[in-house]
């Protein structure tokens, strides 16, 4: 079974101090055990990057440069990052019509949408409800794996 892991729970892998910690490791071992392979996309690593890299003050992890690049290399090595494709682009915009999204929401349409385009229907992130008017997917929060 595939499934696409949220900005939130690679946000979460490396926080190690994070109350949701523990919960991501789990979900994910059990997900590994079930024979489930994981998928990330080019927006995920952009959103980890600017959490990653913007200071602590600003809401961010304030990690370095370095520090930043060597946990995405850890990724690159876990997960398979998914591309950009016409097909994601074409589903993007339907999704952003069909469901009338605007603002900040347009980013989880894309994500939708790339899951779509890579026949992908489980998404693994701690923020299901922002993904409940799409029924093309299915989002599931790490403590209901």
């Amino acid at each position: 079974m595939k499934y696409l892991l949220d900005t939130n729970i690679l946000l979460r892998l490396i926080e190690l101090a994070h109350s949701q910690h523990r919960e991501t490791i789990e979900a994910l071992k059990k997900l590994r055990r079930r024979n489930c392979t994981f998928y990330i996309l080019l927006q995920n690593v952009s959103e980890f990057w600017n959490v990653g890299t913007r200071p602590t003050d600003k809401n961010g992890l304030g990690l370095s440069i370095a520090r930043a690049d060597s946990h995405l290399s850890r990724f690159e090595r876990l997960f398979t990052i998914l591309p950009d494709t016409k097909d994601v682009y074409k589903n993007w915009r339907e999704l952003v019509v069909n469901h009338s999204v605007s603002g900040v929401k347009v980013h989880d349409a894309k994500i939708v949408a790339a899951m779509k385009a890579h026949n992908i229907q489980n998404l693994l992130t701690f923020n299901v409800k922002d993904f409940r008017r799409y029924t093309e997917i299915k989002a599931i929060e790490p403590k209901d794996v």
